[in-house]
């Protein structure tokens, strides 16, 4: 009887080249392409430093989720971690707002990619939804075709985003050395509703710290990594190292050659600010390029999610913290396809709202307080699993928790409401189990 109701467990298919491109698919998207113009609107050009400090917080809560998914190669990433170093209803806050930070994340990355398709083509921009809707549906049903389809399509999806913001650095490189000393000053501003210079760029440290999470989706995916002890910690350092450096390059270009004001403008306008910009630039093509990587990155990073969100409301149904049928697996024991149908549909409602600037914001406050219980969990593993020294898990503990409420006060606000929500499910799933 036991063996009949074990859960099910996926295959390993994925590999060091693999998990890599899995978690720069996850970051090369909404963040470079969308989520920089928005921060640049509240901070100026310092955004560029608040790239900077919030790839340094990333880093050290890639050290805390690169032992604990090295140690423990389960789906469900810190929702898994929260249950074992720490308390089931922490481990239980991970997961639901994991969920819902995500979700937010992947209408975010549904809408920038709309928005760059309708300024490509020349169209409405009353279609931005439809065509948000349209892309996440059919996303869904690429995951539902298992991981191993969902990783040759993410690999052709990132070449080609790669390949798209290096020719937007390279060619934009000439104006930023001509422009730079005009548009980054005075280096910190403060905008679109943020309190003083300081507090915008805490604001804007926070949107940044999103666009690096990413690299999560490899920790979140860890039950079907091979040889997870060591691919893991390699994968998931490489990935924000790499990111860390794109990031500065296409952020330095964009800011020095337009300004900040440009990309505000073009960000809350249209949600495709790189396309804009490379207008300007004066080189045949680039626009198309530009608009081409920025659709790929963004599908990219909604593929990416709606593969970590599947997998972390699966390890939940396990628990039972969720319905069972969450995690049913298909035939091959490759995609659990009831819970990608459930992310799915919350992220299409999402997408439906038509904001990009609330769904990134509220993602902000959410992953925040996920990595803050990550760092907690990192902190209470046992000395002979630990990879990485606990200052690094201090650090981004108290970085994280710090940042959250530098969003704004509407938002953290909402977050707290809803996690009051997950936890009144919490406690009546419990005790339903009971």
């Amino acid at each position: 009887m036991a063996e009949s109701t074990a859960p099910q467990v996926l295959r390993r298919e994925l590999g060091l080249f693999g998990a890599v491109m899995m978690g720069m698919g996850s970051i090369v998207g909404t963040g470079v392409f969308v989520s920089i113009g928005i921060a640049a609107g509240v901070t100026g050009p310092s955004v560029l430093l608040a790239i900077a400090l919030a790839a340094v917080v990333a880093a050290c809560n890639a050290f805390s989720s690169a032992q604990l998914a090295a140690s423990h190669p389960v789906s469900g990433g810190t929702y898994e971690y929260g249950y074992l170093y720490l308390r089931p209803w922490l481990g239980f806050t991970a997961g639901w707002m994991f969920l819902c930070a995500k979700s937010a994340s992947a209408a975010t990355a549904a809408l920038g990619f709309s928005g760059y398709l309708l300024t490509a083509l020349n169209l409405e921009s009353s279609l931005r939804v439809p065509v948000a809707l349209a892309a996440g549906a059919a996303l869904v049903a690429v995951v539902l075709g298992g991981l191993r389809r969902s990783n040759a399509v993410n690999v052709a999806i990132v070449s080609i985003t790669l390949a798209a913001l290096l020719g937007f650095v390279c060619a934009g490189l000439p104006r930023a050395v001509a422009s730079g000393a005009g548009h980054l000053a005075p280096f910190f501003q403060a905008s679109d509703g943020a309190t003083g210079a300081w507090g915008g760029f805490l604001q804007a440290t926070a949107l940044m710290f999103v666009a690096f999470t990413g690299y999560g989706r490899i920790a979140t995916l860890g039950e079907e990594v091979r040889e997870p002890r060591r691919t893991i910690p390699r994968a998931i350092v490489a990935t924000v190292a790499l990111a860390a450096g794109l990031y500065l390059a296409v952020g330095g270009v964009a800011v020095a050659a337009a300004g900040t004001e440009a990309l505000r403008e073009a960000t809350r306008a249209q949600a495709a600010p790189l396309e804009v910009l490379a207008r300007g630039f004066g080189v045949p093509g680039l626009a198309a390029l530009i608009a081409a990587g920025a659709m790929t990155a963004m599908l990219g990073v909604l593929l990416n999610l709606i593969l970590g969100l599947s997998r972390v409301l699966l390890a939940m149904g396990r628990r039972g913290d969720m319905p069972a049928a969450t995690a049913k697996l298909d035939a091959n024991g490759s995609t659990p396809w009831v819970a990608v149908l459930v992310v799915g549909a919350i992220i299409l409602g999402l997408a439906a709202l038509g904001d990009v600037k609330t769904t990134w914001s509220f993602s902000a406050f959410t992953v925040l307080i996920y990595y803050a219980i990550t760092n907690l969990a990192a902190l209470k593993m046992p000395p002979q699993e630990r990879l990485y020294p606990r200052a690094c898990a201090w650090l981004g503990l108290a970085a994280c928790l710090f940042l959250a409420f530098w969003v704004e006060w509407q938002v953290w606000l909402s977050g707290l409401g809803l996690l009051g929500v997950g936890l009144v499910w919490f406690g009546a799933a419990r005790n339903q189990k009971q």
